[in-house]
């Protein structure tokens, strides 16, 4: 790979492990709960999702809104409601408050599969719904908020593997504790880069120099004066950064590895502005 060019590698046999799981966990469930990164509304997705979940109902979350533009991020969530045909919700990286609507959209999207087991002479029992997404868009989060305000532990059931472990959430709610991780199978480096930039891919498939100069890419053609008001700078280079906040190495050069983490921490703790980088 050479130095100047950015190449995002996926490990095949990873990917068949996670899907084999992943189908394993979804036999279990009524609906489940997509998180997505608000920041990547497009690109956090999984292109084969409904291949993925059959007919499973499906929340479409944007998780870390807070961390984007509101009007921007509205846009997208009525675009994503009439692509997908699924109901869309947004979350706060930090706040509990707004998971209410999400246990009670869940618990409606189950009610058809409750139905059908109540019509087969079977007593009607909670939704079971689990939560699945890429790798750090906030799904254990997301679990973390949803049973921090019940801790009942209910293990295995009848039917149900023993490997897995729920939680009630309330009587109409039982949630798988463990998050599904959805594969990232995909030939898209324009898609993998902006993975990269959130932080959804390994560190140790890219560079944090080569990622950073991409993302100021970006911000120049889509966030240019507030980028530039942030650090300081006229041109968005790691060179003019570095020297704006005076990080320089021994011998006068600037501090190109250090700037680049630094960028990169800056953009994903929404410290520089609130931003989406996909396109409507």
């Amino acid at each position: 790979m050479k130095k100047d060019k950015l190449h995002i590698h996926w490990y095949p046999g990873h990917i068949a492990k996670a899907e084999k799981q992943l189908k394993a966990q979804l036999s279990l469930v009524d609906a489940v709960i997509e998180v997505v990164d608000a920041r990547l509304p497009y690109s956090s997705s999984y292109d084969n999702i409904t291949g993925l979940l059959g007919e499973k109902p499906r929340l479409i979350l944007l998780n870390k809104a807070d961390l984007t533009d509101q009007n921007e991020l509205n846009k997208f969530v009525k675009t994503l409601e009439e692509k997908s045909g699924c109901p869309v919700l947004k979350s706060d990286a930090k706040n509990s408050k707004d998971l209410n609507p999400v246990v009670k959209k869940v618990i409606e999207l189950s009610e058809p599969r409750i139905q059908a087991i109540m019509a087969k002479g079977l007593l009607r029992r909670p939704a079971r719904v689990m939560v699945v997404g890429m790798p750090n868009v906030g799904k254990s989060s997301i679990i973390n908020k949803l049973t921090n305000s019940s801790k009942t532990k209910i293990g295995a059931k009848a039917g149900v593997t023993r490997q897995q472990q729920w939680v009630r959430i309330n009587p109409q709610l039982d949630l798988l504790d463990t998050p599904g991780i959805i594969p990232m199978k995909q030939e898209d480096q324009e898609r993998a880069k902006k993975l990269a930039f959130v932080n959804s891919v390994s560190e140790n498939a890219y560079s944090n120099e080569i990622v950073a100069k991409e993302l100021l890419v970006l911000f120049e053609k889509k966030y240019s004066k507030t980028v530039k008001d942030f650090y300081k700078v006229d041109n968005l280079s790691l060179e003019d950064i570095a020297n704006s906040r005076n990080w320089i190495m021994t011998g006068g050069n600037p501090d190109i590895e250090r700037t680049a983490v630094f960028v990169l921490r800056d953009f994903r703790e929404g410290k520089i502005g609130k931003f989406i980088l996909d396109e409507l």
